[in-house]
């Protein structure tokens, strides 16, 4: 263990496709990923060496398409090799490698593949295919559909399987010179309101990125990666991808988010990158088992995470030592212990990005031992901005920033970045482009911050604060992330501007709901069973307690509980989990109305 990391330098590496190369080079027979063959049913490894002779194979293929140096080629793909193949393939040759979400609504698939002028589209199978057929209208400028699956025969002369497409052996093809500044990804942000925009990322953004993520830790040619956030999502793919290419790493590919906690025990992994929403649904989890034990399991719980706390501010400098921290070695032969196994065993670093993680979350597991890092950035950015370091965590805020990144303040404290991950704009957009970067170049994040001691704290959003009809300033997504941190809650949006009170829409768990309509001799399948007077005073108690800490004027006065999730294919969430209001507040209109009537 701990075999010391031979990081590639950006120099040497040049671009993304070095980048790979040079991994090949340095360590060849070294295992690059591990992945689970669905046939054998058994995990395989794939060597750096073996990645390239396979990349050299997908390569002949992609240049017998006759592709230009700059065309832009797509890929609606779980995290799997033929990911990592078919985009270095692509980089190797002079492409743009277009993401797409595999979950993702088909008009806005359609949308990205017609804006982006995607030429090749790799994707799993016989579902995306259904989904691709239903706008096939829409796809004319792709020459040649590649399905991972064959799909046996079909009228569409476009289409082809891997099996068919990739030779069998071929020598390498003559690959492009490219130059640090030349676009590698077009990376398509799911906006919470209108058509999504491209980011044209470069070569030299997405590497220097990687790089500088490098020496934020001590990372090691052993350290085992589990990749379960989707690749076509920065964080994942500079985090997960090609940060461990830069410290010789292996990475495994998670089967499924539902076999997530299955996965964590078999690949034992030593470094995970997360979004907020699996930490809480982890903690959800915990607090749900708690309530179903003795009060002294419960006292034994919370006795642990308080005392590991401790430990960590003590450790950190914020705190003296206390005696009380004796009876750690205790708690975490009884507790603490059994729920890291839980998590592999071996996690040494846990970073988190993408949304906010609440406080209270953070330090359940820190106060466990988990060596939980959250960070802060933007896709615009390539994407990471800052992160906390384990020497150094306030797990309040988002983080330091990484070296050669600029911060500071500007109008309404809006946070504003400088470093050389900034994109190059927006893909045929020049005014969106303008709105973001001002003529110093410096790019505005739309977020509010407040920077202490170098650290950066995320107070809200500019553009994403409610504010009520006596003038005072709401941020809903805090509202709604505390909320859910009540097990009850799955989901929660939080409604007010220009009202005289707040109100919420709230989706709940099914277990949950099913143990609270039992205790109020509720029919759990009636969907009358949710507009119960009762219950709903019950539910408004239950979220007013969690919003404790917020204002008085922040409280909740009315609620309308479903048991249907909001999800992707409705429409009403991002591809990254963000609330489309506009389309919530149109489903919910009447309850809304209801709310404020009369006042």
């Amino acid at each position: 263990m701990n075999q010391p990391s031979d990081l590639i330098s950006q120099q040497d590496a040049g671009n993304l496709h070095g980048l790979f190369q040079e991994r090949v080079r340095r360590s060849p027979q070294h295992i690059a990923y591990r992945h689970y063959n669905n046939n054998s049913r058994q995990w395989e490894d794939i060597s750096w060496q073996q990645m390239a002779d396979e990349v050299a194979r997908w390569q002949a293929a992609l240049a017998r398409e006759n592709l230009e140096p700059g065309a832009r080629v797509g890929l609606i793909l779980r995290n799997c090799p033929e990911w990592v193949k078919f985009e270095q393939a692509a980089l190797g040759l002079g492409l743009v490698v277009v993401p797409l979400y595999t979950n993702d609504r088909p008009d806005n698939i359609a949308y990205i593949i017609d804006d982006a002028d995607v030429k090749c589209l790799l994707f799993e199978g016989e579902e995306h295919w259904q989904i691709l057929q239903g706008v096939l209208d829409r796809l004319a400028t792709v020459q040649r559909f590649i399905s991972l699956q064959d799909l046996g025969k079909q009228s569409e002369e476009r289409l082809t399987a891997v099996s068919q497409w990739v030779p069998d052996r071929q020598d390498k093809p003559a690959l492009t010179e490219l130059k640090p500044g030349d676009m590698a990804s077009i990376v398509y942000t799911s906006g919470t309101t209108g058509k999504p925009k491209g980011v044209m990322l470069s070569h030299e953004n997405i590497l220097w990125n990687a790089c500088a993520c490098a020496h934020c830790e001590l990372f090691y040619n052993d350290d085992m990666y589990l990749s379960f956030l989707p690749l076509s999502h920065m964080f994942e793919r500079t985090a997960g991808y090609y940060l461990p290419m830069v410290a010789g790493s292996t990475v495994a590919y998670a089967r499924s988010i539902e076999q997530l906690a299955e996965d964590l025990l078999s690949i034992r992994p030593t470094i995970l990158i997360s979004v907020p929403r699996i930490y809480e649904r982890v903690n959800n989890k915990i607090k749900a088992q708690l309530e179903a034990k003795s009060p002294v399991a419960r006292k034994l719980f919370l006795g642990a995470v308080a005392t590991g706390w401790q430990m960590f501010e003590h450790q950190q400098g914020r705190d003296r030592w206390r005696p009380g921290q004796l009876l750690w070695p205790v708690f975490k032969a009884l507790v603490a212990k059994k729920i890291m196994q839980k998590l592999g065993g071996r996690l040494r670093i846990a970073v988190c990005g993408g949304a906010p993680l609440p406080t209270e979350v953070a330090k359940t597991f820190i106060g466990l031992g988990l060596p939980l890092l959250q960070g802060y950035g933007l896709t615009e950015l390539s994407p990471v901005a800052t992160v906390n370091r384990r020497a150094s965590n306030d797990p309040a805020s988002v983080g330091t920033v990484l070296d050669d990144v600029e911060i500071k303040l500007g109008e309404n404290d809006e946070l504003l970045v400088r470093s050389p991950g900034i994109m190059k704009g927006y893909w045929n957009n020049e005014q969106a482009t303008r709105e973001m970067i001002d003529t110093d170049g410096w790019l505005h994040t739309g977020d509010v911050a407040r920077i202490d001691n170098g650290f950066v704290y995320i107070t809200g959003r500019i553009k994403d604060i409610i504010v009520m009809a006596n003038g005072e300033k709401v941020p809903p997504a805090d509202i709604e992330m505390a909320i859910a941190n009540d097990s009850l809650f799955d989901q929660a949006m939080v409604i007010g501007e220009g009202k005289p009170f707040l109100s919420c829409i709230t989706v709940l768990n099914p277990d949950s709901w099913q143990q609270l309509a039992r205790e109020y001799n509720l029919d759990p399948d009636d969907s009358a069973s949710l507009e119960n007077d009762a219950l709903i005073k019950t539910l408004l108690d239950k979220i007013n307690h969690q919003l404790h800490d917020f204002p008085g004027y922040a409280n909740i006065y009315c609620v309308r509980a479903t048991l249907d999730p909001w999800t992707i294919d409705d429409g009403l969430i991002t591809p990254t989990l963000k609330l489309k209001r506009n389309e919530l507040m149109a489903k919910y209109a009447d309850d809304i109305a209801r709310f404020y009537k009369g006042h």
